[in-house]
């Protein structure tokens, strides 16, 4: 007992800190961490080389005299914002802006409303249907923008033209020989429609797979409430999927902003300038007056234009959601 209670009448002692070893030399960084950067410099650089410096190189050619002498003896000069100053008085160009911008918010409202029923109509579709519309707007949004363009301007030919054509077979004698491209506002819808008609599958595809996240159990509720179908999209679909709806909006406010091909292919600006949108023009300004500098600043214009839209349409859903 007495050995007992000298062990524990025996202090504690302190637990002892564990000792801090001085710091050393800074470590070297090691091959496995210089790796990843490794890996992904030769992206970088491609992205540079094919996105940065074409750029840069444009803005500079927007302040210089760069014609065709100057594009081959290389002497260009700087001369401030003198090429500025030509675009923004030209009446041509404000009336080219004006018809930017309406054709892009025809493009724009016609692919959204469009490609949100389409994608309605794929989650209400069983398994076989909804295969085959999925199916149909891939292959549709595989074709190369050049073939659909060329396809288009068959199916309007005046004389072979498979809608003049049945027009004229359903009664409607004036289409006989209906030259579609020599006239303004037709040449103006059917690029419209080609444009809707190429856009529609990626946003429909895009809309389709947000609404497969919104649950089942909210639209379920919503009807037995007595709730009615555009009330339960407005309500309950729409504020889940909104982010992603936003997203789609703004990729295809950029895409048609900036469509070239299209309107390059089937009608160069034409008839006169009725197809004639800013990348179009130019272009025109580039090669056919052979003034490379007020090209290329018409298109520092136009990525401002772009870029300001964007701005402004992101600092008002930034506020709508700031509100709710």
């Amino acid at each position: 007992m007495s050995v007992v209670r000298e062990r524990t009448a025996q202090p504690r002692r302190p637990l002892s800190r564990p000792t801090r070893r001085p710091p050393g030399p800074p470590r070297r960084p090691t091959m496995s961490g210089v790796w990843p950067y490794l890996l992904v410099a030769p992206a970088v650089l491609g992205m540079l080389y094919l996105l940065v410096y074409p750029l840069v190189r444009a803005v500079l050619i927007s302040f210089q005299d760069f014609g065709l002498r100057q594009l081959i003896l290389g002497d260009a000069h700087f001369v401030g914002f003198d090429n500025y100053t030509t675009l923004l008085t030209d009446p041509r160009f404000w009336t080219v802006v004006r018809r930017t911008f309406l054709f892009m918010a025809v493009n724009v409202a016609l692919i959204m409303v469009l490609s949100t029923l389409v994608a309605l109509m794929i989650e209400r579709l069983g398994r076989f249907g909804r295969t085959a519309v999925l199916s149909a707007l891939v292959l549709t949004w595989a074709m190369p923008v050049v073939a659909a363009t060329t396809v288009f301007q068959w199916l309007f030919h005046s004389e072979f033209g498979i809608v003049n054509h049945a027009l004229t077979g359903l009664g409607f004698t004036s289409f006989e020989g209906y030259p579609w491209l020599a006239h303004g506002p037709a040449a103006f819808a059917i690029l419209v429609t080609l444009v809707v008609w190429q856009s529609v599958p990626f946003a429909a595809i895009t809309l389709y797979s947000a609404l497969t996240t919104v649950p089942a159990e909210l639209h379920e509720a919503a009807r037995i409430d007595g709730a009615s179908g555009p009330r339960i999209f407005r309500s309950i679909t729409l504020p889940i999927v909104r982010p992603i709806f936003m997203l789609v909006l703004s990729l295809e406010v950029i895409w048609t902003f900036k469509a070239f091909v299209q309107i390059w292919v089937m009608t160069r600006g034409g008839p006169g300038d009725a197809t004639t949108i800013l990348p179009v023009y130019a272009v025109q300004t580039a090669l056919a007056q052979q003034r490379y500098d007020l090209g290329s600043a018409a298109s520092m214009v136009t990525v401002l234009l772009m870029s300001g839209v964007l701005v402004a349409y992101f600092r008002q859903m930034f506020r709508q959601e700031t509100e709710l």
